[in-house]
């Protein structure tokens, strides 16, 4: 069977390959050797640049130029090569290391020092630096500008929608009301302080050797201060340093980017699911596309099936997500491989996510707000001004308050009329009776109005 869209196995390089491509630079197989040669690259620049370790430079700066530049231009064509490679020496790193010293052979200064390529590294000194740098690019190029756009749209509906009256529904039955904009800028609240937890997680590294003690490069450069170089090294790549480490990385850093993934997804599962909930109320009406189909049998379907589709793609993330979580702070010893077939999958996990942001964005932007069909819900529950009249009632000194409202109410509503009748016969200031009685469901949202437009 060919190799395409329609015969993929994954749905994010089927069905969906299209709306995750620009997170193939970063999490495809050639993404993850494209970021090893960098690190690579930049190890052995780094090298010839120190005076002390003058077996290995310096380099002119042409051939730094030219160094950086088979890393910028590092080509799919360049990553075949690699697995070439690897097919003979079924090591993926090591691969990089053979492929730069076959690239590089033409340049004299690099092939005096080709002895440095990933001098005194370890295989993960080289893949926790490039997926760190992978996971910073794409929370900075794709994940943060995606969200953005989502709680950008969000906001607009908040401002735009603050006024609206609507029903409230704790436990799924009519309460005090609120305003179709405040119910929406929760998230908005909700979801920038996501997008901060995520932009603010720093990305750790180390290029500490074997077992995290540069016992290669002292044995090679016993005077030499590695733990600061190497410390300034990570920290030119962007990076924070991690000076306490066995063979790997603890990952600890990453799990604090995917539980920040994790946290922004739950938040937006909560949405989708409110979302739908107001649609299959009527609250909001969807935006017929003339050529779209609802139901295979059903003509009158129009389905919230963005909203679907996004809660769909945030529990297969966050399966993922959790599961990164628990499995990549945990090794045997000094090292083990398990984390190495798991961390594969963190651009899947992205790509989940990515799919359920757009998903909820195309969703929203589909929402009409029935203004006729909220104010018809306010209009049928009367009920709901028993808190503010026994709340009054109690300011008031009057006794038994909230059990005079709950027998007059509870279990069977109550209509304008007789509300207003009970109204009238309080023990109350006049002025405070006509206040009550001028009060009605869609007028009573307290700071809802307020609150949203400040979103």
């Amino acid at each position: 069977m060919p190799n395409s869209a329609l015969t993929a196995v994954s749905p994010l390089d089927g069905r969906y390959a299209g709306q995750i491509e620009s997170l193939r630079a970063y999490f495809s197989e050639f993404g993850l050797i494209r970021y090893r040669v960098r690190v690579e690259i930049e190890w052995l620049i780094a090298l010839a640049a120190n005076v002390q370790l003058r077996e290995v430079g310096p380099f002119s700066d042409a051939t730094e130029a030219e160094l950086r530049r088979v890393a910028a231009e590092f080509s799919v064509g360049d990553a075949e090569r690699v697995k070439a490679i690897e097919a003979q020496t079924n090591h993926d790193v090591k691969s990089v290391e053979y492929w730069l010293k076959e690239s590089l052979a033409g340049n004299a200064e690099v092939q005096k020092a080709s002895g440095f390529i990933h001098f005194a590294c370890t295989s993960e000194d080289i893949n926790n630096l490039a997926y760190a740098l992978a996971l910073d690019g794409c929370r900075r190029a794709v994940l943060l500008p995606a969200l953005e756009r989502l709680i950008e749209r969000l906001a607009a509906m908040a401002r735009d929608l603050a006024e609206l009256p609507m029903l409230s529904r704790t436990h799924g039955q009519a309460a005090t009301p609120t305003t179709l904009g405040k119910e929406i800028a929760n998230f908005v609240f909700r979801l920038r302080r996501a997008r901060a937890s995520l932009g603010t997680v720093r990305q750790l590294g180390k290029i500490n050797g074997a077992v995290g003690n540069y016992n290669a490069h002292l044995a090679a450069y016993p005077g030499f201060d590695w733990e600061k170089f190497a410390r300034r090294f990570v920290e030119l790549l962007g990076l924070e340093f991690n000076p306490y480490t066995a063979q790997i990385e603890p990952h600890d850093s990453l799990v604090e980017f995917f539980d920040a993934v994790a946290r922004t997804n739950t938040i937006l599962l909560d949405l989708d699911r409110d979302l739908w909930g107001y649609v299959s109320l009527g609250y909001f009406r969807q935006r017929v596309k003339q050529d779209e189909v609802g139901s295979s049998t059903m003509p009158h379907k129009i389905n919230p099936i963005d909203f679907e589709n996004s809660e769909g793609n945030i529990g297969v993330a966050n399966a993922l997500l959790r599961h990164l979580a628990d499995k990549l702070p945990v090794s045997r010893w000094q090292r083990d491989l398990s984390d190495s077939t798991a961390l594969r999958n963190a651009g899947v996990a992205l790509g989940h996510s990515l799919i359920a942001w757009r998903s909820c964005l195309r969703g929203l932007e589909k929402l009409e707000a029935d203004p006729n069909r909220l104010a018809a819900d306010l209009d049928a529950n009367w009920e709901v001004l028993a808190e503010p009249v026994q709340t009054v009632m109690r300011r008031y000194g009057v006794s038994d308050a909230y059990e005079q409202l709950k027998v007059l109410t509870r279990g069977r509503g109550i209509t304008r009329e007789a509300l207003a009748e009970f109204i009238a016969s309080l023990p109350i200031p006049e002025a405070e009776k006509n206040r009550l009685l001028e009060m009605t469901p869609g007028a009573y949202i307290g700071k809802a109005a307020e609150l949203a437009k400040r979103t």
